[in-house]
């Protein structure tokens, strides 16, 4: 069972990709391309979670999710 659950969604309007996170408070990232976003997070979780005096090394689940319209 994961510690900590974090949500990469695609912004269409901005074209990014947007990371959040109900149990790391403070995780708000984003970026044009995913895996530079997933870098991005990987770095920032140890840093949120000593700021927030959460448990280190946790186990994390991610989660992605992009809906586009296509036109016909």
């Amino acid at each position: 069972m994961p510690d900590y659950k974090i949500n990469f969604l695609w912004d269409t309007e901005a074209s990014v990709w947007v990371a959040t996170s109900d149990d790391i408070p403070g995780l708000v990232l984003e970026s044009g391309s995913f895996d530079a976003l997933m870098e991005r997070v990987r770095f920032a979780i140890p840093e949120l979670l000593e700021l927030n005096g959460l448990r280190s090394n946790p186990l994390v689940s991610f989660s992605s999710s992009r809906q586009e319209r296509i036109a016909s």
